[in-house]
């Protein structure tokens, strides 16, 4: 495909890491007249100043001006490329839009090999693409379960043949997901994975994880891990708390998130090799990632919507829309999870797209499935509730949801570079929608968004330089 888009506010990532006081830090960007970001740490109440963060770009004032600069995008043969007089396929107006890097998301269920009924690779990137995602990192635990080179090698060829959105499998860790011994990690990375979890359960013991983090790393792959103790959390199906107790709801203690994701932390600092923490809930974990973060533990970590904008409250109506695995927690978490965003202590926003069957929700809260779906949903909520209010910029969510994701996979995705993949993600910020479940792209209705009303609207989703989704089309 070869195309030109004009009138294109590029939006560039801006990058930061921990190198210098998160005092001076916060200070610095309390101290900018020009700047509206806030932030919902206390600087008082933090004890830890050896904690580091620094701005590696140049000030945010410069990035904006870069940023609103009007652009032009030349795409040839589905790449980026510099500027030409065509012929092209087409040409895209971008006047009133920004243009992101394709979106990638690097945690969605999709469900195929064997649970098609709740989704499948079609369904999920025609979601994915709607989303604004571009590419899309799927979990193994599907049937059979992702942990050979035979089911990576299904899961690419049906990405070729049906999906619509770049599709990178993930193997397991362990055969079957037992923790018990080693899957094929070699041989799945020949295959095409990108990363390895046991998804679903944490790597069992201490033992495996080690052995599994040395040898994932002579190929080049980081360990994705569901960080839970399930002897604490001993099959609580919300958040352990006030509204667990008055509901009558069996509880799972924030501690066994937390206990874990400091096992996983003094792992990869006894080995000096990285390791990368799923879909962080609680405060605590936010402040023990931040803190090895600070000592150069090469630790990086994940959270989703869910854990940023809901809490256990919003279980007391029993609405099993709400299930979610980890439970969304208490309002101290949501508020460090928005302060570990802002602080780069949490690397990227992912989905955990976790669609279900209407029959596996629309049923007693105590027996429905955990999880929500959040392809359609997530760039927008993050807006909603993370731009809007003046927590993060624009260029923050391009570090959220593009270069970040990019650096965990390695897929060579998510930049404008000359000569990359021409993946974009083109969005209407003025552009306000309803969302409403039951008209979702996605086999799954299980979204806990479902009525609300957020900011922003994915106008086209462009993939190896071919329009994937355009809003104009689906209206």
């Amino acid at each position: 495909m070869n195309a030109r888009i004009y009138n294109a506010r590029l939006i560039f990532p801006r990058e930061i890491s921990i190198t210098d006081s998160l005092d001076k830090y916060v200070n610095n960007i309390n101290d900018k007249s020009s700047t509206k970001t806030k932030t919902l740490i206390d600087v008082q109440a933090k004890t830890q100043t050896d904690i580091q963060i620094q701005v590696q770009t140049a000030t945010q004032n410069n990035a904006q001006n870069i940023n609103r600069e009007l652009s032009e995008v030349f795409i040839k043969d589905g790449c980026f490329v510099e500027a030409y007089d065509g012929p092209f396929d087409y040409e895209i107006d971008a006047k009133g839009l920004v243009v992101f890097p394709g979106l990638i998301d690097a945690h969605v269920h999709l469900r195929e090999p064997g649970f098609e009924y709740k989704e499948d690779i079609a369904s999920g990137t025609r979601a994915a693409a709607a989303g604004g995602f571009t590419s899309v990192a799927c979990m193994p635990n599907t049937n059979p379960i992702c942990d050979n080179a035979a089911v990576v090698g299904f899961i690419k060829e049906k990405a070729a043949e049906d999906g619509v959105v770049n599709v990178w499998p993930i193997g397991a860790v362990t055969k079957e997901q037992k923790g018990e011994q080693l899957a094929e990690i070699g041989l799945m990375k020949e295959a095409g994975a990108v990363a390895l979890s046991d998804d679903g359960v944490s790597v069992k013991t201490a033992d495996m994880m080690r052995k599994a983090m040395v040898y994932a790393a002579d190929f080049d792959l980081t360990i994705i891990d569901h960080c839970e103790d399930a002897s604490i959390s001993n099959g609580g199906i919300m958040n352990e708390g006030l509204a667990s107790t008055q509901m009558g709801v069996p509880g799972s203690p924030s501690i066994a998130e937390d206990i874990n994701v400091m096992r996983d932390i003094l792992l990869a600092d006894y080995l000096d090799l990285p390791v990368h923490i799923a879909h962080v809930s609680t405060k605590r974990s936010v402040q023990q990632i931040r803190a090895a973060k600070a000592r150069g533990v090469k630790v990086t970590a994940e959270t989703c919507p869910q854990y940023f904008i809901f809490t256990d409250d919003d279980c007391r109506g029993y609405n099993t829309l709400f299930r979610a695995y980890p439970p969304m927690r208490r309002p101290e978490d949501v508020a460090e999870i928005i302060a570990g965003l802002q602080d780069g202590t949490l690397d990227m926003i992912v989905t955990d797209h976790a669609p279900h069957h209407e029959d596996e929700k629309d049923i007693e809260f105590c027996l429905a499935k955990n999880g929500m779906t959040g392809l359609e949903t997530a760039f927008s909520a993050s807006y909603t509730y993370l731009v809007k209010p003046g927590y993060l910029q624009l260029e923050d969510l391009a570090r959220l949801f593009c270069s970040a994701p990019e650096r965990l996979i390695k897929v060579g995705r998510g930049s404008f570079a000359i000569g990359a993949p021409a993946d974009l993600t083109l969005i209407d910020l003025e552009e306000s929608w309803q969302v409403d479940r039951f008209k979702m792209a996605s086999k799954g209705k299980n979204s806990a968004f479902h009525g609300m009303i957020l900011g922003s609207k994915v106008k086209y989703t462009i993939v190896n330089g071919k329009i994937v989704y355009s809003d104009f089309q689906n209206k």
